[in-house]
């Protein structure tokens, strides 16, 4: 909350507020991916349970599937050519609804940022 330019100031109760729901939704999507995964007889939970967690959950999905990688296992058969930065690419293509921006955006790096000099003197 304190990185976005939108927020001046923000109260610490909504901070604790925010918090919470977030550790609230993690549970969730942690509770839900390890029912995907007993369900299918893993012990491990991979990203392609999450993925199936999160499509089985509406509300969920119309916000945090498209931001989620591709698995690898169902890329493999499509094209094995096809780059990270492809994959990555076909995600972005995506475009968010009016007056909300991309998780995606505020992790990548800027592309003509000049790189930091060090003088040693």
């Amino acid at each position: 909350m304190k990185l976005d330019k939108d927020i001046k100031k923000a109260n610490s109760e909504a901070l604790f507020l925010v918090s919470c729901s977030i550790d609230l939704f993690l549970r969730f999507l942690t509770e839900r991916s390890v029912e995907v995964a007993t369900g299918k007889k893993k012990k491990m939970v991979k990203l392609n349970h999450l993925r199936t967690a999160v499509k089985r959950h509406r509300p969920t999905s119309d916000f945090l599937l498209d931001s989620l990688p591709i698995p690898v296992e169902s890329t493999q058969s499509v094209a094995r050519s096809m780059t990270d930065r492809d994959r990555s690419r076909i995600v972005a293509d995506k475009s968010a609804p009016a007056g909300t921006r991309r998780i995606d955006h505020f992790f990548r790096k800027p592309l003509n940022e000049a790189p930091i000099k060090i003088n040693d003197a």
